[in-house]
């Protein structure tokens, strides 16, 4: 990552710091310095999680004996031992009791076509309640797995509840997959429900889906049932009649059923993220875990609470969706869905929803920016954005170009960006950006309180200045029960480098001022001249030119350095990709860089492979580029670019 901005760019003034949810615990606990908060934090894990929790209101069925029990090693912590929790319970019937909170919003929905839906915490309970009882109609109980292949709707968070509510497990699936990626994962969890839709608007076009769920329950036998959501009533929809039951019919029941009391460590979801090598990984939260860090994290880190209305850009098969859900209810908050895409019908359809609304804290990823920003600023004009307080960043490195355009032409230099790092196997972040301290350009302040995170260099030593691998010291709430089925793959994904580390596949560096820069995953990380390097480093040099907006750089094996970078960019249009222009961008890079670091190669392409939720999977880059095998490749958006990329290498 270009190291040019160094300057805190925002700082919170002490009205700020002392209305936060994060300043208020630590004032309950009797510490006034963060830094001394912080160390506590990972000093003592136990007292930080039952302080967290205790703040939070959450109610137990039966108190909890032990809050850690660090007995089956590192890897496998239990956390609130004999303690009886259930997650949708206190996402909502704490709420519900409360007269002064059951008519709060809870959820808002936007539709590609701009309907909008709303429902109050009662109503969500309603709704819950019913589905639940009727999850219970099809033989569903405690720990049989149901699995949602839905759009951004809210029956997509009601069914999420409702498993969790009679101690089920849910399995989220990306809407935009296909069959195949479906089955999957309804094969390895052997899911017994499948919850979907007959189809949803996506740039004003009709997205069948049915047929897709369909063939994905055809190649698992697992599948006794498909629940079908009516989003677009569509005449054509094919029915099933011997597995098929329609979302209304289930819903017939809407008394109260009470919340199973499940261990604080029973599974509640299966969350799936894709892997290099092999089949995706199901990673197991726990109704203590999950939604706790979750909560946290939004509620004290990024500072979400009552009154607050939460938007993340997302889909709830990645975890930022079932983040918001949790994160946003936890805290007695709204939450914002939307079906449709950032520019559809026209490029302000981001700032018209934070304007409908009221959102004051929007979750982005810099690709989505960077796709807005080459609209030009006038499509933030007529809209009133006042209410925003802080934007919300993950999924990939910054760029400082983008970084700045959000935070000078949209936020008005006014609204912090929460720079925010960590996985689905984390349950949320292990860095982020601290809203009570200065923020800098596109960086990290550093791991987040109750996170023991560290920068090592290959013998495992701590390294300051230089990039090094991200590691996590100590158990936290949230942390994976392990794969589901296959503790062995945990295991040796995430503790076999060191002993007692959780190495978690980033690389970092951590500057002279104490600011952290993620510069990319480290099985994306060059290594040139015995120089390690992480590919943002050399795409913020390129997209810093005038002609490119987008860039990804892999690494691939030379025989003079070891290993050489080859750059895939993407211009602006009316940009001519000839000759010249490489030249100018190979020599800015190595003006920046260092000559031996200069690409050997740059590419011009229409597109770079994505997932829906923004990252760029350079993996699917280097494997359509060396011809290898790329693993799973489900979770892409547009798998065209991976064909570009192909043809683009061939000239």
């Amino acid at each position: 990552m270009s190291r040019n901005v160094r300057e805190a760019v925002w700082s919170p003034d002490r009205e700020q710091i002392r209305n936060m949810k994060m300043y208020r615990l630590m004032e309950k606990n009797g510490i006034a310095d963060y830094d001394e908060f912080f160390q506590r934090s990972v000093g003592d894990a136990a007292w930080f999680w039952e302080e967290v929790t205790k703040d939070l209101g959450l109610e137990w069925f039966r108190p909890y004996r032990q809050v850690l029990d660090r007995s089956d090693g590192a890897p496998w912590p239990k956390w609130f031992v004999e303690g009886k929790i259930n997650a949708a319970h206190n996402c909502l019937d704490r709420f519900v009791k409360d007269p002064r909170a059951r008519n709060r919003l809870a959820v808002i929905w936007e539709g590609d076509d701009g309907e909008v839906r709303k429902r109050t915490y009662r109503e969500l309970w309603t709704e819950v309640n019913a589905f639940a009882r009727g999850l219970k109609q099809l033989g569903v109980g405690r720990g049989d797995r149901i699995a949602i292949y839905l759009p951004m709707v809210v029956e997509n968070v009601v069914a999420m509840l409702a498993a969790a509510r009679i101690g089920a497990i849910f399995t989220p699936c990306f809407s935009g997959y296909g069959a195949e990626a479906v089955a999957t994962r309804l094969k390895d969890c052997k899911a017994k429900v499948l919850v979907t839709a007959d189809g949803f608007l996506r740039r004003g076009k009709t997205i069948p889906m049915k047929e897709e769920a369909d063939k994905a329950a055809d190649l698992s036998p697992c599948v006794e049932k498909v629940v079908v959501v009516r989003r677009l009533n569509r005449k054509d929809c094919p029915l099933n009649e011997e597995r098929d039951i329609d979302w209304d019919v289930l819903m017939s029941n809407r008394k109260a059923l009470s919340a199973e009391a499940t261990d604080a460590d029973t599974p509640f979801m299966i969350i799936y993220t894709s892997g290099t090598t092999g089949r995706p990984k199901g990673t197991v939260h726990i109704h203590s875990g999950f939604p706790v860090k979750a909560a946290f994290d939004a509620g004290y880190s990024m500072d979400v609470g009552v009154g607050d209305t939460l938007f993340w850009m997302t889909d709830m098969g990645w975890m930022m969706g079932p983040w918001m859900v949790f994160g946003s209810l936890m805290n007695g908050a709204t939450m914002v869905l939307f079906e449709g895409t950032p520019d559809y019908p026209e490029p302000d359809r981001v700032w018209m929803i934070v304007d409908t609304h009221g959102v004051t804290h929007l979750g982005v990823s810099p690709t989505a920016i960077r796709a807005l920003m080459k609209f030009g600023d006038r499509w933030l004009e007529g809209h009133d954005l006042d209410t925003l307080r802080v934007f919300g960043s993950t999924g990939e490195p910054w760029n400082p170009e983008p970084w700045s355009w959000l935070f000078e032409k949209v936020g008005k230099k006014k609204v912090p960006i929460w720079n925010y790092s960590g996985g689905t196997e984390i349950s949320g972040g292990i860095l982020s950006s601290n809203l009570m301290k200065p923020i800098v350009p596109c960086s990290f302040n550093g791991p987040m309180p109750g996170m023991d995170a560290d920068v090592v260099d290959e013998e495992g030593h701590p390294v300051r200045g230089e990039v090094g691998e991200l590691v996590v010291r100590q158990p936290w709430v949230g942390m994976t029960r392990g794969f589901w089925e296959d503790p062995g793959r945990y295991e040796n994904t995430y503790w076999s480098r060191w002993p007692n580390l959780w190495v978690h596949g980033d690389w970092v560096q951590v500057d002279d001022e104490g600011y952290w820069f993620i510069t990319g995953r480290s099985d994306d990380t060059l290594k040139i001249a015995g120089k390690r390097l992480g590919p943002a480093e050399v795409e913020s040099i390129l997209v810093d030119h005038p002609s490119v907006v987008e860039a990804a750089t892999i690494g691939v094996p030379d025989p003079d350095k070891g290993e050489a970078a080859v750059c895939f960019t993407v211009l602006k249009p009316g940009v001519a990709g000839d000759e010249n222009l490489k030249r100018e961008l190979v020599t800015s890079v190595a003006e920046k860089m260092g000559k031996a670091l200069k690409p050997k190669e740059i590419h011009f392409v229409s597109d770079l492979p994505k997932t829906r939720n923004g990252k760029i999977l350079r993996r699917a880059i280097k494997a359509a580029y060396t011809g290898k095998d790329a693993g799973d490749l489900s979770s892409l958006e547009n798998p065209g670019a991976v064909e570009a990329v192909q043809q683009s290498s061939a000239n």
